[in-house]
């Protein structure tokens, strides 16, 4: 059986497409690239996804406090406590200014340090996907502004011949390498932004490591589509990952994601 988004989530479905068709859009001209002051870069489609998801946001629930990347690279991080969003406009810049398609929409909605709902679009591949704590989850095509029909995901057992392991196309380190050297891998593949922790949940993959450097809201609704799918994400030490991690400035350790 198809599991049923809330109407919750099935209003961050169509914000993430809205935001998606003005990326889309940005993603047909000779747009330009700037460098903010993480020396990371940023684009019009960042700018304008993230004012479409802020305002559509403010109007499905305006009592629950945002932290959005742009927004926290200015400086403009809210107070927040058991209960908000986080949301990256458009995760995978590099790609996106590399027009490898490989660039998601992330919303994702975090209740007491857990990820409990999430939207990951990717609209130049015309794929989404949603999770949500005690529902599901489930993926789809886009066709026009909406989604033709959901099919449900679950994570899968780990091959007795080796694991997948999807890794970052951008930021692959040594130790992601030297741990690669003490699993059994049968293939090794790259993929762009939040899409890893999705190939997981579509049990297209088994394993994500990361351990350089990532946002909350880089992980967030990705973590949330997996836990639904029944995988997880836990620290390098072993704990859970979790989120509204103020004295961590909102970054995130090690981890690793797994079904």
């Amino acid at each position: 059986m198809n599991p049923v988004p809330s109407s919750l989530l099935q209003s961050l479905v169509e914000l993430s497409i809205h935001a998606g068709t003005e990326i889309m859009a940005i993603y047909a001209t000779d747009f330009s690239a700037k460098e903010k002051g993480d020396l990371t870069p940023v684009t019009e489609a960042d700018e304008a996804a993230e004012r479409i998801i802020l305002t559509g946001l403010s109007m499905i629930d305006g009592s629950v406090p945002v932290i959005s990347e742009e927004a926290a690279s200015a400086g403009r991080i809210p107070d927040v406590a058991h209960k908000f969003f986080l949301v990256d406009p458009l995760d995978g810049t590099k790609e996106f200014i590399s027009k490898n398609g490989e660039f998601t929409v992330n919303i994702a909605l975090v209740e007491n340090g857990m990820p409990v709902a999430g939207v990951v679009y990717a609209p130049a591949l015309k794929r989404i996907f949603w999770g949500e704590k005690g529902i599901g989850a489930a993926h789809g095509k886009v066709d026009g502004d909406a989604v033709a029909a959901w099919h449900p995901l679950q994570v899968r057992a780990l091959p007795a011949d080796g694991a997948t392991v999807v890794a970052s196309r951008s930021h692959r380190d040594q130790a992601t390498e030297d741990w690669l050297k003490k699993v059994k891998v049968k293939s090794l593949c790259s993929a762009g932004s939040s899409l890893k922790f999705c190939l997981i949940a579509a049990a297209e993959a088994d394993l994500y490591p990361r351990f350089g450097r990532t946002m909350e809201w880089d992980t967030a609704a990705g973590h949330a589509v997996l836990l639904a799918a029944g995988g997880k994400v836990v620290t390098v030490d072993g704990p859970a990952l979790t989120y509204g991690k103020r004295a961590r400035g909102y970054d995130n350790p090690g981890f690793i994601a797994s079904a």
